[in-house]
């Protein structure tokens, strides 16, 4: 099976790189998403299959142990998320170039895996107060949810030069417009 491309699009929570995605997957037909697999719970406008294949701890350590995964991490206890290689398989079948969403400890094993056909972009906000009023004001967080989140994302903010590309994502139109000018030179060879 001929491989295709990988694009990695990082960030701690709340900086913005959900949306960046939605926009990338908008603007390049050739770009698919990749669908994690996780063990945290399906939140109210998420669909199976289209954010997250949801399964339960279980199941997710056979996988691990069956070697299933490009990719894993336990990013809170008992709460893990992964990259299944049949997904990334399926998608290549398909011809298309491969978009994950996913955190800075799976896009560097990614990298890792492919270092020749990945691309990794570490989206960060402008500062790290930007970054927690997002937090905050999402509301979908208890309090100990928000401050494990906190934690993790000023230590995700340490990983930041092991990226190939950064963008700051002060301004939205601007960083998308930033965004679809790296894809494009990347998918284009430049």
């Amino acid at each position: 099976m001929s491989k295709g491309k990988l694009i990695v699009v990082t960030a701690p929570s709340g900086a913005g790189k959900t949306t960046i995605v939605h926009h990338l997957l908008d603007t390049f037909q050739s770009l698919a998403f990749s669908v994690s697999a996780t063990t945290r719970s399906q939140r109210q406008n998420e669909q199976e299959g289209r954010d997250y294949y949801y399964i339960n701890v279980q199941k997710f350590k056979e996988l691990v142990a069956q070697n299933a995964f490009l990719e894993w991490q336990e990013v809170y206890e008992d709460q893990f998320y992964g990259t299944l290689k049949s997904e990334v398989e399926r998608l290549w079948s398909e011809g298309k170039q491969v978009v994950f969403d996913i955190d800075v400890k799976g896009a560097m094993n990614v990298k890792a895996a492919y270092p020749e056909q990945t691309l990794t972009i570490f989206i960060k906000p402008p500062s790290k107060d930007v970054l927690l009023e997002r937090l905050k004001k999402r509301k979908s967080e208890s309090e100990e949810s928000l401050r494990k989140r906190i934690a993790k994302a000023t230590y995700e903010l340490t990983f930041e030069a092991n990226f190939d590309k950064v963008l700051v994502n002060d301004d939205l139109a601007t960083a998308l417009q930033q965004a679809e000018k790296i894809v494009s030179n990347w998918l284009s060879g430049d």
